[in-house]
């Protein structure tokens, strides 16, 4: 009896659930897209950069790795009302989760950049090419293969970190369990199959970053 009731529950649930899952999923996706397009840029500015713009790149990432999330989350939404500026909930969580990414990607890409063989820049100098062309056909390329692995994790920590939105009243799949929770009373079940719908979430991820790592996997020195 049980196990049919809360089946019957969870069909009566499910568009809460997938509104949920949707939710979760766009935010990460948000996330992890300027994460990495930021992050990027940052970790140029940190080994190339004009030493004034390199060090300020160096306080912000030092600055927003040291600071915890959910104080972001709350600095976003909270704290910027108090100078009259309105952020919706969900760009607010978009913009703290975002920015903390991007401080930890800016350091990875830096380590991965720095990590190629500085022969390797010299070999394409000396054939001609210029900065911005050794930069994209030998540079970028070896320092993918490494960027890759911490990337993935990254991402994951920022499918979960997305939990912690629902305290600023974002219904995303964490939220939208609980919600669904308080009518029904099946604390285990449900809190069972958001873990399964987390796990397929960044299990998906985490093969998308094993393809990407077989795709660059012929770049080696």
């Amino acid at each position: 009896m049980a196990e049919r009731t809360f089946w019957t529950e969870l069909w009566n649930a499910k568009w809460a659930l997938l509104n949920g899952i949707a939710i979760t999923t766009e935010l990460s996706a948000y996330v992890v897209v300027a994460s990495t397009i930021l992050g990027l840029l940052g970790g140029l500015v940190l080994v190339y950069g004009w030493r004034p713009a390199a060090l300020l790149v160096r306080l912000y990432v030092d600055v927003m790795r040291g600071i915890p999330v959910l104080v972001l989350i709350l600095f976003w939404y909270y704290g910027l009302a108090l100078f009259k500026i309105n952020i919706p909930a969900f760009w607010a969580g978009v913009i703290a989760l975002a920015g903390f990414a991007t401080a930890h990607m800016s350091e990875i890409v830096r380590g991965a950049i720095q990590s190629v063989p500085a022969g390797q820049s010299e070999a394409a100098k000396a054939i001609g090419l210029r900065f911005w062309q050794r930069l994209r056909y030998v540079i970028l390329p070896q320092a993918t293969r490494r960027v890759l692995p911490p990337w993935v994790n990254t991402a994951v920590e920022m499918v979960k970190a997305t939990t912690l939105l629902s305290i600023i009243g974002v219904v995303e799949l964490l939220l939208a369990t609980q919600q669904t929770i308080a009518r029904n009373y099946m604390v285990i079940q449900f809190y069972l199959a958001a873990t399964l719908l987390y796990f397929v979430l960044n299990f998906a991820i985490s093969r998308l970053g094993a393809l990407l790592e077989r795709r660059f996997a012929y770049m080696r020195y």
